[in-house]
């Protein structure tokens, strides 16, 4: 069994690799944060039919016209370099056309979400 140090960031290139590879489905190993931040994707219409299915957390990604919707990945935050902002300096990437996933102290959100609730907290990773 292979140990990772890293679960958002596994999370985050198991989807990148399924969009460029245009696949349907993607099966992840579960956990409380993997199912919170598929949570954000899910309200940020990026990926729909998140389901805990026995130790694995399964979703789909969302098409549109043949092609993923998500065309981008990046994590952010990785186990050896945090990466933390306060509510007003949350990034948006591509100006607003992304989102960042941002783990706050109310819960893993989107950076619009947080910006709202004016809350800051650690940057797991930005889609768009």
């Amino acid at each position: 069994m292979v140990m990772i140090t890293d679960p958002v960031g596994d999370l985050l290139t198991r989807i990148r690799n399924a969009a460029l590879a245009e696949k349907r489905e993607i099966v992840v190993p579960y956990s409380k944060l993997k199912s919170a931040v598929a949570k954000v994707l899910e309200t940020e219409g990026y990926i729909h039919n998140v389901e805990k299915v026995e130790n694995t957390l399964v979703f789909a990604l969302v098409f549109h016209r043949r092609k993923p919707l998500l065309t981008g990945v990046k994590g952010v935050s990785r186990p050896g370099l945090r990466i933390y902002r306060k509510a007003d300096n949350l990034p948006s990437p591509l100006r607003g056309a992304g989102i960042s996933i941002v783990s706050t102290s109310k819960g893993v959100m989107s950076n619009k979400e947080a910006r709202q609730k004016s809350l800051g907290g650690e940057v797991l990773g930005e889609v768009w």
